[in-house]
C-alpha cells in the first residue's frame, strides 16, 4: 500500500432482507444490485484492512462501534424462509480499529461509544456478503445517532476521513428509495424524481454538503424517504470524502418492476 494511498468511500443501497441467500424470483430481482457489490473490490486501489460499514438498520443515542472481536448475527426481518435465520456471516471484527474509531469521534467533539455484544445485522452483512464472500475482510459497524441529524451525520463523515488514508474502507449502506409501501409501479415517479436530485446533486462537492442538509426540500424527498434512516448513510460517506467526486457506480430504474435505486462512490 503506497503511503499516498487513499481509499473512496461509498454509499450503498443494500436491498430488502436477506436477498443474497435466497432462490428464485426474490433473487434475481438483485441480480444487477449483485453484479455491482460484487464487482466493487476490483475498483479498488489495494485491499483494504477492513471495513467500517455504517448500516441503517443500528441507531443509538451515541454514535456507537460495534467491538466484538467475532460479531454474531441480528436477523432484523420478518417472514422469509427458516433458513435465511440460520444465516452466519463469520467475517472477523476489528476490536483494536473500533477504539480508534470511537476515539476519532470523540476528538470531534461527537458522543461515542463501544458495544461489544451487538452482533451484524442485514444493512452489514447482506452488503458485505456478495462484495467478500469468503467473510475474509475484517468488518465493523457504526451506528447512526438517533434524531437523524444530517449535519451531525456529516460531521461524522469528516471526522473519520483519516481511516481512507488508514486503509479503512467507508461504506454507507442504505437505500435510495425506501418507502415499502411503494415498491411497484405507484413508486415509478417518485423514486425516478428523487434519483434525479441524487444524480445532480452528488457528483459536485462544492455546496454537497448544503444541499444534503436541505434533502427533505428535493423533489418528492419525503415520499422517497419517510423516515431517513436509509438515507443517513449517504451523509457519512458524502463527509468522510468531503472535497472529492461523486460518481453513479449503480444505477437501475426497474427494480421491482418499477423503482429507480442507486449507488455512489466519493474519491
Amino acid at each position: 500500500m503506497s503511503s499516498t494511498a487513499r481509499l473512496p468511500t461509498f454509499f450503498l443501497s443494500h436491498g430488502g432482507g436477506p436477498w443474497p441467500w435466497m432462490d428464485g424470483p426474490f433473487r434475481e430481482r438483485y441480480a444487477r444490485l449483485e453484479a455491482s457489490l460484487a464487482g466493487l473490490p476490483a475498483t479498488l486501489p489495494f485491499r483494504p484492512k477492513a471495513v467500517l460499514m455504517v448500516s441503517a438498520h443500528w441507531e443509538e443515542h451515541d454514535f456507537t462501534v460495534l467491538s466484538s472481536a467475532h460479531p454474531g448475527m441480528v436477523y432484523d426481518y420478518g417472514g422469509f424462509p427458516p433458513h435465511t435465520y440460520r444465516i452466519v456471516y463469520p467475517a472477523p471484527g476489528a476490536p483494536e480499529l473500533a477504539t480508534r474509531v470511537k476515539a476519532l469521534i470523540e476528538a470531534g467533539g461527537l458522543p461515542a461509544s463501544l458495544d461489544a455484544e451487538r452482533g451484524y445485522d442485514h444493512g452489514a452483512f447482506c452488503t458485505a456478503y456478495p462484495m467478500y464472500p469468503q467473510a475474509d475482510m475484517p468488518m465493523l459497524q457504526l451506528s447512526l445517532r438517533t434524531g437523524l441529524d444530517p449535519a451531525e451525520h456529516l460531521a461524522l463523515g469528516r471526522v473519520l476521513a483519516p481511516l481512507r488514508d488508514e486503509g479503512v474502507l467507508i461504506v454507507g449502506s442504505g437505500f435510495s428509495f425506501h418507502n415499502l409501501r411503494l415498491l411497484g409501479e405507484a413508486g415509478r415517479a417518485p423514486s425516478a424524481a428523487f434519483d434525479a436530485w441524487l444524480q445532480q446533486a452528488l457528483p459536485d462537492p462544492t455546496g454537497r454538503a448544503e444541499r444534503l442538509m436541505a434533502w427533505a426540500q428535493a423533489p418528492a424527498a419525503r415520499i422517497a424517504h419517510p423516515r431517513e434512516e436509509h438515507l443517513l448513510p449517504l451523509m457519512v460517506a458524502a463527509g468522510a470524502a468531503e472535497g472529492a467526486l461523486g460518481v453513479c457506480n449503480y444505477r437501475e430504474s426497474e427494480l421491482f418492476g418499477a423503482i429507480t435505486t442507486s449507488s455512489f462512490r466519493f474519491g
